[in-house]
This record gives C-alpha cells, sequence and structure tokens, in this order.
C-alpha cells in the first residue's frame, strides 16, 4: 500500500514539475513578446520622431525616402531595403536604396562584369528601371495594397534568384506606402543579417513604418506646397508694392487740368499701366498700356516699359518717337516672344490747345467735346501703329504716326483699357464702346473723379460682379472752362 502511496505521490509531483516548467516556459515567451513589442512600439515612435523632426526641417522628399529606408534597416536587422515609388498609377520606380538591394529581373552579362562596384552600379540600374503595377512580389503588392512576408525565398518561385552569392534573397518583406488607401509607394526589405527568416515582429515593425511613411509623405508633399505658395505670394506681394510705387500719386500742378484715373486689378499684380507726368510748363504726357501677360511676368515687363517712357518722354519731342525708343530698347533686351504691349501715349499742350497722340495697337483715345449750346460730342482719334515688341523698328517705324487734334476748354481726353469695353454680363454680352460713349457724352459736365466713379458703377452694375477676368484702366483728362478756374 505504502508503495502505491509512494508512486502517486511521485506522479503528482511530476506533473506539478512539468506544470510548473510549462507555466515559466510560457511566462518567459510573454515576456519576450512583451518585449518585442514594446521595442517595436518604440522604434515606431523613434522613427514617427525622426520624421517629424525632416518635415520641420523642411527636408526634400528624396532624402524622406532615405530616411525611411535607413529606418527599416536599423528596426529589422536587415541588411538592405528600397522602396518603390508609384509612377502615373502604372509603374513602379525605385526612389531610394540602402545596401545591396538585389533587382528584380535577371543582371544582362555585360552588366555582371561590372559587380565589382555593387553598390552605387546596383543603385544606378535600380533607379533607371521601371516596371509595372502587378508584376513580381512588389508589383504584387502595389496591387493588391497588402504586405507580404516571405519567410523563405529561396524556395518560393516568386522570387528570382542573382547566381551572386551577394544578390541572393534568403528572406523578405514588402509593404505598401499609402495615405487614404492612395498608393505612394512599396518599402522592401530583404535578408536579415543573422540569416533567420524575418518574423511576425518584423513584418508588423514595416507595416507601421511603412503606415507613417504614407502619412509623412503626404504631410511633407503639402508642406513644400505650402512653403511655395508662401513664397509665391512674398514674391506677388512684393510685385504689387513695387507696382503700386510706379503709378502716379498725384498729379502734374496745372491748374487748367483736371485728371483723374482709375485702376481695379483682376488679380494681385496688374498687366495694366497708366502714367501722368509733366514734360515742361505747358505740356503733360498721358500713357495707358496693357501687356499680354499678366501676374508678375506683366507686372515687371510694365516696370521696365514706364521707366523707358520716362526717360525717352523728357529727350524726344513727339509721341511716335518716345515709342520707336521704346520699342528698340525692349526688342534689345531680348523681350519674350509670347509677349507684347499695346500702347498709347498723348501729350497735351496747354499754349498750343492740342492733343498729340501715338498709338501702338492699343485702343483709340477719345475726346469728349463740350459746347454750352449743343450735347457733348463723342470721337475717336484715329491713328495706326502696332504693338511694342512684337517687330523692331524697320517695320513698327512705318506703322507709327502721330495724330494731332485740337483740345480746347471743356473738352475731355479719355484713355482707358479693354478691361472697360469688354467686361461682360451673365449672357455674355459686353460692355462695349457704344456703352462707354453715351455716358461720356451725357456726363461731361462733371468732375473727372465723378466721371471715373460713374463709369465704373455702371460697369460693375451691367456685369453684376465687381470681380473682373481683366484689368480695368482709365484716365479721364479735361480742360477746365474759364468759369471752373474761379
Amino acid at each position: 500500500m505504502l508503495e502505491i502511496l509512494l508512486a502517486i505521490a511521485l506522479a503528482l509531483l511530476l506533473i506539478l514539475y512539468r506544470q510548473t516548467r510549462s507555466t515559466k516556459k510560457a511566462l518567459r515567451e510573454a515576456q519576450d513578446e512583451t518585449f518585442l513589442l514594446k521595442q517595436e512600439r518604440q522604434m515606431v515612435i523613434e522613427f514617427m520622431h525622426n520624421m517629424v523632426e525632416a518635415l520641420g526641417e523642411g527636408t526634400r522628399r528624396e532624402e524622406l525616402f532615405e530616411r525611411i529606408t535607413h529606418a527599416a534597416v536599423k528596426s529589422t536587422g536587415a541588411m538592405t531595403a528600397a522602396i518603390f515609388e508609384n509612377i502615373d498609377g502604372r509603374l513602379l520606380r525605385c526612389a531610394s536604396i540602402e545596401g545591396l538591394f538585389p533587382p528584380h529581373k535577371p543582371l544582362r552579362s555585360d552588366e555582371m562584369a561590372n559587380l565589382s562596384t555593387r553598390s552605387k552600379f546596383l543603385e544606378r540600374i535600380l533607379r533607371s528601371e521601371s516596371f509595372p503595377i502587378g508584376e513580381g512580389v512588389v508589383g504584387a503588392v502595389a496591387e493588391t495594397k497588402k504586405g507580404i512576408l516571405i519567410r523563405d525565398a529561396i524556395s518560393d518561385g516568386r522570387i528570382f534568384q542573382h547566381s551572386d552569392e551577394a544578390l541572393r534573397v534568403y528572406s523578405i518583406i514588402a509593404s505598401p506606402i499609402l495615405f487614404r488607401n492612395e498608393l505612394i509607394g512599396v518599402l522592401c526589405v530583404a535578408n536579415p543579417a543573422n540569416r533567420q527568416p524575418f518574423t511576425d515582429v518584423d513584418f508588423s515593425l514595416v507595416d507601421n513604418i511603412a503606415e507613417h511613411a504614407g502619412m509623412a509623405l503626404h504631410n511633407a508633399a503639402n508642406i513644400h506646397l505650402l512653403l511655395e505658395k508662401n513664397r509665391l505670394d512674398v514674391d506677388i506681394e512684393l510685385a504689387a508694392n513695387i507696382q503700386r510705387l510706379l503709378l502716379p500719386s498725384e498729379y502734374p500742378d496745372l491748374k487748367q487740368l483736371d485728371i483723374a484715373s482709375t485702376y481695379i486689378l483682376a488679380q494681385k499684380v496688374g498687366g495694366d499701366l497708366y502714367d501722368v507726368f509733366q514734360i515742361d510748363e505747358n505740356r503733360i504726357g498721358v500713357a495707358v498700356a496693357d501687356v499680354s501677360g499678366k501676374g508678375i511676368s506683366g507686372s515687371l515687363m510694365m516696370a521696365i516699359t514706364q521707366t523707358h517712357l520716362r526717360h525717352f518722354a523728357l529727350s524726344l519731342e513727339s509721341p511716335s518717337e518716345v515709342l520707336k525708343a521704346v520699342n528698340r530698347e525692349l526688342m534689345e533686351a531680348g523681350m519674350r516672344k509670347e509677349m507684347f504691349i499695346t500702347f498709347v501715349y498723348a501729350i497735351i499742350d496747354v499754349s498750343e490747345n492740342t492733343v498729340t497722340v501715338a498709338r501702338a495697337g492699343h485702343e483709340l483715345p477719345i475726346v469728349v467735346r463740350r459746347t454750352l449750346k449743343a450735347e457733348a460730342s463723342v470721337e475717336k482719334i484715329e491713328s495706326s501703329g502696332m504693338a511694342l515688341g512684337m517687330v523692331d523698328n524697320r517695320i513698327f517705324g512705318h506703322t507709327l504716326k502721330d495724330v494731332s487734334v485740337p483740345f480746347n476748354p471743356g473738352d475731355i481726353l479719355f484713355l482707358y483699357t479693354d478691361g472697360i469695353t469688354e467686361t461682360a454680363n451673365r449672357d455674355g454680352k459686353e460692355f462695349s464702346y457704344a456703352r462707354l460713349a453715351d455716358i461720356l457724352r451725357e456726363n461731361a459736365e462733371i468732375s473727372m473723379n465723378e466721371l471715373n466713379e460713374l463709369l465704373l458703377k455702371q460697369v460693375e452694375r451691367f456685369s453684376e460682379t465687381d470681380h473682373y477676368d481683366d484689368d480695368l484702366t482709365m484716365v479721364s483728362v479735361k480742360y477746365r472752362l474759364s468759369c471752373d478756374l474761379r
């Protein structure tokens, strides 16, 4: 009986020992798994910190790719890693590589001969080649947007194995880099340094890195766009400030003349120009122009043109000679072929009671003649001429001529750009010269500031908007009647 009890006791002790040993093993495994999870979490946190730091520094996209591949190698102990970027939703191309990442296609014999310079040579091959989404393991990941862990790549038929030992693939992980399910690329790591297969923990790590990389790359693109926009906004604001400085802030001090100007920009920087300046005690120059290109380039071209205008207006007598000189300077400076400037320049002489005009392809100037006994009349000053910057002076000079007409007390000279007459309403009808002429004819007795304000209100009422597709510019000059001088 005693022997039976001892046998039972020994059996119970053996069972208890085995259970205790199994419990300790399970505990150790749980502790190991907890440690690995903590380690994975710490690696991902470090990677995220690295990406945030890079974004804060405005790191280029190419450098972000390099940081991602380096993090993948460091966290998994892989010998090599690469990122294949999505090109137009059809192709994949290597964007970053660390280590000897094997090409997914066979190398030619001449390429094999160059393997003495392995790293740089393989990088050049990988970066120069592209392959369709869906081709090979990397292409499959791109197509399905699901990661792949291949523990034993040697026996996996999906992996091409090179004859060179250094390019053999023993184990590989490929994870999609996504943002809101849109494919950015595929992150791959290959060949653990310890020659052991990649584990589920490694797979989870690469997946996490790829997930956070997608967010970082998307944010980087937005940050770069924002930085570019901010730089562009600064450039535009600078150009707009320069333009405002170039426009006349005050008019010549000739008591015989009532002068007003209006300039409404369609964008932050305009492509129109106007100028009013004194030539001598009896003459003033008045100019209005419209450049074919808008924005910053148009604004800069206008600044250059105005500088030439002011320079030549003080040394040359006639408007046509001034425009010829300006055109010569623009052509010699290499004005862009697709850009030209329509221009009208007038000289008002209060001692001779005349206005002399030269026109380079611009809207015809208007003279409003006011009489005491009848309604005012409106007439165009007819003159020919090609736009500035289109042809050299051998042709330009033949098309240009001065036209002088009387300019007496009560008369108005009105210069404008086609933004006035070509403003359209919701039905597509333009404001037109006829409407402009009617307003000028019916309001010749009011001041020039009032006239310009009235015209602008009429254009806004007609178009039912105060936002325009083109700049609106007008300059009005009235020769005051003797009774208005009191």
